[in-house]
């Protein structure tokens, strides 16, 4: 689609409030939605937030020119939970984020309006950040295709940070191999996009112990149950201590980068995001410290655990898309309950819906550091194989 048709498309929606800001670009290239968060050129980065002064920014970040190399024009910007700081895209600055697939219900975050604009085809593909699952919990809620890649693989200059260890950016798409052509023109490299599939037969998938993945609601226990069946249990590090991890740094880090106006005026954050950012008051420098550590031990745990498989097969969430009137942070740890250990990890992974009625549900395929380009197959491959499972259905229950 054009940008103009995106515009027109996001437009007719106000009331859904996924996007914040519109540039006036066009051009016949793919049309990309951005974060709030990512410097565009002739845009103010907001951030989701109210706190800092609106000021246009004179220069892309590096990953929107890169982009721009590749003749991607630029939609606006889109929605998030306030500072990427939660995962429900419950806004009070700029609106609730609606989820298209599901309206009434949250649409998660914090990259809620990245997933919605690709939902609602309100762009081709969107850029979205991920610290704690904020790719991989809206592209679940909403029913796309969401990819984190290994950390590092993009620079995070030009983009508002959140914590320095865990921000990540990634793409969110409606298929696999839109999103790995997203990543490769964000990144520019080769060999992200596999010429030919391969029969999921081919690959080695395992799961995670049913005490790792803890309870699990009605609609996303029966999906699991049916992409799970059969396939070998491997044994992950401790998922409390991996999160007890990924908290450690994350709220110290981001009540760092928040402090000064914090202690200046907090009144203007949000009532849920000012509660978690004042929680990394309380994290010690020595606990900070221990958790930096321990981070690096959990990813050589992890990756031993994963020897002679091509990847982890599990639930992005724990839940399917809660309404709207849910509280952000009870909802919190369902949510993130299995993207957050692989922010820890830093691995690649892959968010994938799962075709079904009834509300999203999507399923994380977890590869190997540093070896995203081995991880697109797969989730090719299990993408394909459920689409045709689906239709076999179908065909099934027709008359």
């Amino acid at each position: 689609m054009t940008a103009a048709e995106a515009r027109a498309r996001a437009k007719a929606h106000p009331d859904w409030n996924i996007f914040i800001s519109f540039t006036d670009e066009e051009g016949d290239g793919p049309a990309v939605a951005v974060k709030d968060l990512v410097r565009v050129k002739g845009t103010v980065t907001t951030g989701g937030g109210v706190r800092f002064p609106k000021v246009v920014d004179m220069e892309d970040a590096p990953v929107v020119a890169r982009l721009r190399r590749h003749g991607c024009v630029i939609v606006g910007k889109v929605n998030l939970h306030e500072y990427a700081y939660g995962l429900t895209s419950i806004n009070p600055h700029y609106g609730t984020v609606a989820n298209p697939k599901a309206l009434g219900r949250v649409a998660g975050g914090s990259s809620g309006g990245s997933a919605a604009a690709v939902a609602a085809d309100m762009c081709d593909w969107a850029i979205g950040t991920d610290t704690g699952g904020s790719i991989r919990c809206p592209a679940a809620m909403c029913g796309v295709v969401g990819f984190k890649p290994t950390l590092g693989t993009i620079s995070t200059e030009g983009v508002m940070p959140l914590s320095k260890t865990f921000d990540t950016i990634g793409p969110l798409a409606h298929d696999v191999l839109q999103a790995a052509g997203a990543l490769a023109m964000m990144c520019d490299v080769q060999g992200l996009v596999p010429s030919s599939p391969r029969e999921l037969s081919s690959f080695t998938l395992a799961i995670p112990t049913a005490q790792w993945l803890g309870d699990l609601d009605a609609e996303t226990s029966s999906a699991w149950a049916r992409v799970s069946k059969g396939l070998p249990i491997i044994d992950l590090p401790d998922r409390s201590r991996m999160a007890g991890v990924s908290l450690s740094i994350l709220y110290y880090e981001a009540y760092q980068v928040h402090k000064p106006w914090l202690e200046e005026d907090s009144s203007k954050y949000g009532a849920d995001v000012l509660a978690t950012l004042m929680r990394g008051k309380d994290v010690a420098q020595a606990e900070y410290e221990r958790a930096l550590e321990d981070m690096l031990a959990l990813r050589q745990e992890t990756e031993a655990a994963m020897q002679g498989i091509d990847a982890l097969l599990l639930p992005a969430s724990a839940i399917a898309p809660p309404p709207v009137s849910a509280s952000s942070l009870e909802a919190r740890e369902p949510l993130s309950r299995f993207t957050r250990p692989f922010n820890v990890t830093g691995q690649p992974v892959f968010a994938l819906p799962y075709p079904k009625e009834g509300l999203p549900i999507g399923f994380q395929v977890v590869g190997h550091f540093g070896r995203d380009a081995d991880l697109v197959p797969v989730a090719w491959a299990l993408e394909r194989a459920w689409a045709q499972s689906r239709a076999a259905a179908s065909a099934k229950r027709a008359p």
